[in-house]
């Protein structure tokens, strides 16, 4: 029996680690000390490698263009405080730009392919998920095409979201000139310390003056028309002006931390494969003009207009563009201090009219929840729009105890019911929004390498405004009877993903 105390001895040592190294985050210690508990040393050892015990610190990113701006005078009294309050956290500080609201796929694509084909210097390109699938074929294709025209294309991928993207593809990319790095790549030894991290952002520079970003990733799924995945509602931005230094000093910063792809080049391309022989016309589809893709039965180059061939000039505002204020925040596991969720923290708690949330995983803190609730209390009309239908579904359990709560303390709660709702953004008094690739949970605050955006404009705000209001018309609200009559099933299971959300 000695043997049995000796590993409750070790075990508890063990557990007493992970209470130390956690001190600063009371809910995930408990989870994995209830982990340890149930698994004797075989918890601890998870915990190890889930948490990653070596650490990433990093300075606080900083663009090489430190210019201070001021708001106009028109903007109301939470806009000062904001962009007052957010300025030590941003990439740096405010800036002036154009901004362009997508909120579908296809419109994305459509202007993102037009900025590739116009691209005369680079493209820099970074993406949690990139497929190979018919979108991404087509993007790939049209990257290869401009890197035998001289253009010098980076590539970015992360090595858990975009683990299916196939090895001759990347030849492909690199053999036209393209460089191709992977950020935490399922590769030893990286596998073995940095499997919980992810790189969340989207992000393509054109040029070093146009950016995109948002929550718009690479694959067919995004385009809301997949036959087996469901309408796909999403919210992305086109930039131009000097903001785009920010977002191109993000890339920078992560290119740097990236692995380059390791893969033997048989020979440099002298041509391209038929499907990349692209015509000016048909280089932003992602299929030619007029052909139905089998299986698809639509037609793809109908919904993304034409451009006016591969020299369309420098990057200029779009008719439907807003000239605003924008400040750039970078979410890193490695600095001490969440980013991203300092700056939602900061939003919420510095409105005084509204508020208007639209999140896919909405898990969150204990800080978050209660900025939100004493929002409602000091009176401002508060608005969650969350996903009726959450993937995983443990996270959408995980979210749903939340709601009542929520409810209780006089949020308006809706369930998006039309597909996927995958949009990330925040509205804040009619003139202040905040779009990016975060989520409200805990790994994209503490885990997850995102991008954000809070941009003080009252046109943007109301654009944004707009389509949450036409999400609402695809929306059910969440009535507290409804809430409360849920089975008990339903609420164990619940309840358990609840514990679990420190991990998610």
């Amino acid at each position: 029996m000695a043997w049995i105390a000796g590993l409750w001895l070790v075990n508890t040592a063990l557990l007493i680690i992970i209470a130390v190294r956690e001190v600063r985050r009371p809910a995930k210690a408990l989870t994995w000390i209830s982990v340890g508990l149930v698994l004797p040393i075989i918890g601890f050892v998870c915990y190890l490698f889930v948490t990653n015990p070596v650490q990433m610190r990093r300075d606080k990113l900083v663009s090489s263009h430190n210019n201070p701006i001021a708001l106009p005078p028109a903007c109301g009294d939470s806009a000062f405080v904001i962009a007052r309050a957010l300025q030590p956290l941003s990439v740096s500080g405010l800036r002036t730009g154009y901004v362009q609201i997508l909120t579908n796929g296809m419109e994305t694509y459509g202007k993102l392919l037009q900025s590739i084909q116009a691209a005369q210097k680079s493209i820099d390109l970074e993406y949690y998920i990139y497929r190979n699938d018919h979108i991404g074929k087509r993007i790939t294709d049209v990257l290869i095409d401009r890197a035998l025209s001289g253009v010098n294309i980076r590539f970015i991928r992360d090595g858990w979201g975009s683990r299916s993207f196939p090895k001759h593809a990347v030849r492909r990319m690199m053999e036209a000139g393209i460089e191709c790095r992977t950020i935490f790549p399922l590769r030893f030894p990286w596998v073995l310390s940095n499997l919980t991290y992810r790189d969340h952002c989207k992000i393509v520079i054109v040029d070093g003056k146009e950016a995109f970003m948002g929550g718009i990733n690479v694959g067919d799924e995004y385009t809301g028309m997949k036959p087996d995945v469901d309408f796909w509602r999403d919210t992305h931005m086109r930039l131009t002006g000097e903001t785009a230094d920010d977002v191109k000093a993000v890339f920078e910063a992560h290119w740097k931390m990236a692995s380059p792809d390791m893969l033997h080049l048989t020979r440099k391309a002298k041509f391209l494969p038929e499907s990349a022989q692209l015509s000016d016309d048909k280089a932003i589809h992602p299929f030619p003009s007029g052909k139905t893709e089998r299986g698809y039965g639509w037609e793809w180059g109908s919904e993304l207009g034409t451009m006016e061939g591969p020299h369309m000039g420098k990057a200029s505002p779009s008719k439907d563009s807003h000239n605003v204020y924008i400040q750039i925040f970078e979410g890193n596991p490695g600095l001490p201090t969440p980013v991203i969720r300092e700056m939602h923290f900061i939003c919420l708690t510095q409105a005084t009219r509204t508020i208007d949330v639209t999140n896919p995983y909405f898990i969150p803190d204990a800080d978050i929840m209660m900025a939100i609730k004493t929002a409602a209390a000091r009176g401002v009309r508060v608005r969650l729009l969350v996903p009726r239908q959450v993937i995983p579904k443990v996270a959408g359990a995980a979210s749903r105890t939340y709601y009542g709560e929520l409810v209780e303390a006089g949020i308006n709660v809706f369930q998006y019911n039309k597909g996927v709702l995958h949009a990330k953004v925040m509205i804040i008094d009619g003139e202040i929004a905040e779009v990016g690739s975060s989520n409200y949970d805990p790994r994209s605050y503490r885990l997850n390498y995102e991008v954000c955006a809070v941009l003080y404009n009252s046109d943007v705000a109301r654009v944004l405004t707009e389509q949450f209001e036409r999400d609402l018309t695809d929306s059910i609200p969440l009535r507290m009877e409804d809430y409360l009559h849920r089975s008990s099933s339903e609420r164990i299971l619940d309840q358990a993903a609840r514990v679990l959300s420190p991990l998610l």
